[in-house]
């Protein structure tokens, strides 16, 4: 949200040694966020305040005009002022009398723009007329830059202006819709200053709630009327006829000006002053052209079917339930989000029904996402409006609108269901609880003031064990005050965290017992970080379309996702069943960025389908450990040429982790055709025979669909069955020497290391105390389909000598054993 200062400073008075930075400062510290602070106006300089005396027809060209204009009053009363310049414009409203803005030879505009004098088609030209799109405020470019008539001749336009008005822009948490208006944040930051709250002269005549006030010369005009639907959702609703008015004027500067400091632009004065009344306070407003509607408005539930035709222009079917607003024939707009296009107001529009209502944030909450839509007014009302200010703002937008477009406002239809509206419970604060969490003694006198300070009703109760408690009731725009600690953050917020000092703890701290049967969470994030790699932290919803993508190559292997009720973002809608969809993500973003060595790793949960899991609804969490590697194998150096990483890189990384709980020997590779992997470039992580996780390389079709540079390596394995730890266990070490006997055969090639260990192991039985691979060779003298391999086995026995006879002997039952089991053939 951007917030003019200018636009605070008529609710408030900020104090003088406040200047922009240092209130950006107070407000984030009070839990308002200031992402930045900007200017009004880009920069340009030598631009001032002019009025056209005269505006004749240029002799050559029909379209210029040759325009005198001065810069004081003399000049423009006719009292031979020389300050008169001569200004050839194209412009098609400049005329004589019209104040405008004078940008003089030397000025500088926007985008390095100079002026200067110069000759257009035979007539000199000392300046120009600027538009507002020329100084950087504003598009439209069709005419120059309009001004009230009593802007004071030859000021410094951005003075007068007030172009350096720095521009707040605050990023208001979800549990703060109080906070998305300008009356909002000046509350806090009255409270924060310890001033009073102002109440600016368009405010006074509604002050009190009453919308009466504002219109009373119009109380027997037409009225609207309006029903509501008990449980649809909208227990207030307001709505006003003005008549006659003129919705071709032009909005007064002011006005527009504002609107462009906030972000939005100017459309025609009943659109403007509703968005206006809304940045204001924080209610948004609706206008219908009253002679498109039939009858009066409603409130109430879709029907199951019904569509709808918004005023973007595009349709929506409606979900039975939707809350809607409604005319005798159909839905008329989307409550709270978006108006519908049959009685858009228009600028031929000269009869209106104004709308303020307040809708249950429940109701309003994930209605705009779920139709693709985000507005203005369904942020505020999703976090919730102050549900009695309906009045002061339909009355501020009377007030303006017969101001700017004229007209006759009829009288106020107010239709409310009142068991339906908050009832707002007092909250119990103890001060024995406010130390107890804050560290520090606040004085309750201290206390008082600063939750009075925030609208709030303070009364002190009886002494709760001699520390004293208070009862407070919360105002009406405040929806997140639902329990104690709310209150203790409002006191702490306002009196700010830098003033609490700073203390040891005073608990006691007791080591905790690490369990000995789990590997620590640190010493896996520890190696992996040794081996390159970075911890991430991703979102637990992800993109249904990557993740189905992701799974879906082969035939049945997408598991079902759990679909978000009311998702962030349409691209964060289901829940993850894996941790890969979010290291894809940020390997994607990565290389976006042009970092093309990208090695990640995350420690979190998935969510899985599981309708044994009655407990927990159906759905179950399962640790796991993830990590994604894509790139050079070693970052960019002189000494080593640039090697892609490649799967067996990973597996070192595997065996570096399944080696921290002792038994790097349970784990074994093997074959898989897994969706996402490469075929052939896949395997299957399983420990004592049972599978724990995946590994490979992603498939070349998805390498290609997710715009990566190169294919990334993966692996993903249940965290707490891989890191099952073994308990160290004493073995003896043997006084006697080991004897070594190589072997040489060939094997099929399907024929996996892991299957020929197991069974010479068996075959060997226990003196075989090591086995190992040193020679593996496919080509000339080995048949085709087969391999050789080369094994070292190291005998050794912990009570005696080995002989060479028993060596032999054992040798000679592995070979027997894998000719009869994996077809070995001894190679000559």
């Amino acid at each position: 949200m951007k917030l003019p200062l200018s636009w605070l400073r008529d609710f408030v008075a900020v104090p003088a040694d406040w200047d922009a930075r240092e209130l950006a400062r107070r407000l984030t510290a009070a839990g308002l966020e200031i992402e930045g602070i900007t200017g009004a106006a880009g920069a340009f300089s030598g631009v001032v305040v002019g009025r056209i005396v005269s505006a004749e027809r240029h002799p050559q060209a029909d379209k210029l005009k040759v325009c005198q204009v001065v810069t004081d009053g003399a000049g423009a009363a006719g009292g031979g002022s020389t300050t008169a310049l001569q200004i050839v414009c194209g412009a098609p409203n400049a005329r004589a009398g019209l104040v405008s803005a004078l940008a003089r030879v030397g000025a500088l505009l926007p985008n390095d723009v100079k002026i200067s004098a110069a000759v257009l088609r035979g007539v000199t030209s000392l300046g120009m007329l600027c538009s507002a799109r020329e100084l950087g405020l504003g598009d439209a470019a069709d005419g120059i830059l309009e001004l009230p008539d009593d802007a004071p001749l030859g000021t410094d336009l951005r003075s007068y202006l007030d172009l350096d008005d720095p521009i707040l822009e605050v990023n208001v948490t979800p549990n703060r819709g109080d906070a998305m208006s300008v009356l909002g944040v000046a509350r806090d930051v009255a409270a924060l200053a310890g001033s009073a709250l102002l109440t600016p002269a368009r405010l006074r005549a509604s002050a009190g709630g009453n919308a009466a006030g504002a219109v009373a010369q119009a109380a027997n005009g037409a009225a609207c009327p309006v029903t509501l639907q008990p449980l649809a959702g909208a227990p207030r609703l307001l709505a006003q006829v003005l008549s006659g008015l003129d919705n071709t004027r032009v909005t007064p500067l002011w006005l527009r000006e504002r609107l462009r400091r906030a972000g939005l632009r100017s459309i025609s004065p009943v659109v403007d002053v509703t968005n206006y009344v809304m940045l204001e306070l924080g209610q948004p407003m609706h206008a219908y052209d009253r002679a498109r509607l039939s009858g009066g408005l409603a409130a109430r539930s879709a029907r199951a079917g019904e569509r709808l035709r918004l005023l973007d222009g595009s349709e929506i079917e409606l979900d039975a339930g939707a809350l809607v607003i409604a005319d005798a024939q159909c839905a008329v707009g989307l409550a709270g989000v978006m108006g519908g296009e049959r009685t858009a107001i228009s600028a031929g529009s000269t009869d209106i029904v104004l709308e303020a209502a307040w809708f249950l944030p429940a109701a309003i909450a994930g209605r705009a996402r779920r139709y693709g839509l985000q507005t203005d007014a369904s942020q505020r009302f999703e976090r919730g409006v102050d549900w009695r200010g309906q009045e002061r703002a339909l009355a501020l937008a009377i007030r303006l609108l017969l101001a700017i477009a004229g007209g006759q406002a009829g009288a106020v239809t107010i239709a409310e269901l009142p068991d339906e509206l908050p009832r707002i419970a007092p909250v119990r604060l103890r001060n024995r609880q406010l130390q107890r969490l804050l560290g520090v003694e606040v004085a309750a006198q201290e206390v008082e003031q600063r939750l009075r300070a925030l609208g709030m009703d303070v009364h002190a109760e009886r002494a709760d064990g001699g520390h004293g408690a208070w009862s407070v009731t919360a105002p009406s725009w405040r929806f997140d005050i639902q329990i104690e600690p709310d209150l203790i953050e409002e006191v702490v917020r306002i009196g700010g965290l830098d003033a609490i000092e700073e203390r040891p703890p005073t608990m006691a701290v007791v080591p905790r017992m690490l369990a000995s049967a789990e590997v620590d969470e640190q010493v896996v994030m520890r190696t992996l970080a040794a081996r390159g790699y970075q911890e991430v932290i991703t979102y637990g919803f992800v993109d249904p379309a990557l993740q189905s993508q992701l799974f879906s190559l082969q035939a049945g292997a997408a598991p079902p996702a759990i679909e978000l009720a009311n998702p962030i973002a349409a691209d964060l809608a289901v829940m993850r069943t894996s941790l890969l969809p979010g290291l894809i993500g940020v390997a994607r973003e990565n290389l976006r960025r042009q970092q093309q060595r990208v090695r990640v790793f995350e420690i979190a949960n998935r969510f899985i389908v599981d309708p044994a899991a009655k407990d927990t609804g159906g759905v179950r969490e399962q640790k796991m450990l993830a990590a994604l590697a894509l790139g050079s194998r070693l970052p960019e150096q002189w000494s080593s040429p640039e090697i892609p990483e490649d799967f067996y890189d990973v597996r070192g990384d595997l065996s570096a982790l399944f080696a921290l709980g002792g038994g790097l020997a349970e784990f074994a590779l093997e074959p898989v055709a897994a969706a996402y992997l490469h075929p052939g470039r896949g395997a299957r992580i399983v420990r004592n025979g049972s599978p724990v996780g995946l590994v490979g390389e992603l498939h070349p079709s998805l390498v290609s669909a997710f715009e990566l540079t190169y294919a990334p390596l993966l692996f993903e394995f249940d965290y707490s069955a891989a890191f099952r730890a073994n308990l160290a266990q004493f073995h003896e070490v043997s006084r006697f020497p080991q004897i070594r006997r190589d072997i040489s055969f060939t094997v099929p090639v399907d024929v996996a290391f892991a299957t020929l260990s197991e069974r010479v192991s068996v075959a060997a039985g226990s003196l075989l105390k090591q086995l190992s691979a040193f020679d593996l060779y496919q080509g000339k003298g080995v048949e085709v389909g087969r391999k050789s391999i080369a094994l070292g086995l190291i005998l050794q026995d912990l009570s005696r000598t080995l002989t060479d006879d028993e060596a032999d002997r054992v040798v000679q039952a592995v070979l027997q054993d894998l000719g009869s089991n994996l077809d070995a053939r001894i190679r000559e």
